[in-house]
């Protein structure tokens, strides 16, 4: 808002007939997340078709660990699929939003949406998951990760929060943003998230691998055998949950400060 804009603001703000610059943000904002959620549902659709497909192959009986063998070709192509579906969703971040902290709220609200349909479309398609405590293969990039199919969803719920927060401050006219010590607990929320989708994985592999072995041949044949043998067994909800919970402190914490500021 401009300095101009904010005195006409506040000089007419108590007109009941007045309607502030905000007033007309506040809908291109909403039309705006309608816009990028029609999207992430599609994406979700299209996705869950492919993970349809894939299952067909190489579970006809049902997903199940330990993992099916997957040509290289084709585990390479899966690769390279997912780190096409992260860009596709930066890249509808960038073309709807101009600034840095819009484009963070739409890139994190288009992930959730995309992830939380993603499920949604795989019960209706083939009825899975069997519940929310159903282990799921989340994502390979930069190695497997896997944990019951509740913990991303409540990660996307979580993302759904900060990015509806982040339009409705910014919908106030208030410069939004999130201070350093903010910034630090969702990250080091996100790495410790991180950590708790793959520890047992990576226990796992570094029995027998180096960390140089799985990094620069991933796909050799013995490190692939091996990797296919993993059955997870224990989730580290006390890693999961310390991060989530550095997450809620963060949005606390925003919430508060931007709130004092909006009423100022």
């Amino acid at each position: 808002m401009t300095p101009q804009q904010a005195t006409r603001y506040k000089s007419n703000r108590t007109d009941p007939n007045y309607h502030s610059p905000e007033f007309m943000n506040t809908k291109e904002s909403y039309k705006k997340l309608l816009y990028i959620f029609i999207f992430a549902v599609a994406m979700a659709f299209l996705e869950s078709a492919v993970v349809v497909y894939l299952r067909a192959l190489y579970y006809p009986d049902g997903f199940s660990f330990p993992l099916q063998t997957l040509d290289t070709g084709i585990a390479i192509t899966e690769l390279f699929r997912e780190l096409a579906t992260v860009i596709m969703l930066l890249g509808i971040a960038f073309i709807a939003a101009k600034e840095g902290i819009e484009r963070f709220a739409c890139f994190i609200f288009t992930f959730a949406v995309w992830d939380i349909f993603y499920y949604v479309f795989l019960k209706l398609l083939i009825n899975w998951p069997e519940s929310l405590l159903t282990w799921d293969v989340l994502f390979l990039i930069p190695v497997t990760w896997v944990g019951p199919v509740v913990g991303p969803v409540v990660n996307s719920l979580t993302m759904i929060l900060i990015a509806l927060l982040i339009f409705h401050f910014r919908n106030r006219g208030k410069k939004t943003f999130f201070n350093s010590l903010e910034w630090a607990r969702l990250i080091i929320g996100s790495v410790i998230v991180l950590v708790s989708y793959t520890e047992e994985y990576t226990r796992y592999m570094l029995q027998e691998f180096s960390p140089g072995k799985l990094l620069f041949s991933p796909f050799s044949n013995e490190v692939t055998q091996f990797a296919l043998d993993f059955i997870p067994y224990h989730f580290q909800w006390g890693i999961y949950l310390t991060g989530q919970l550095l997450f809620f402190i963060a949005i606390f914490l925003f919430y508060r400060r931007m709130k004092k500021m909006a009423s100022s």
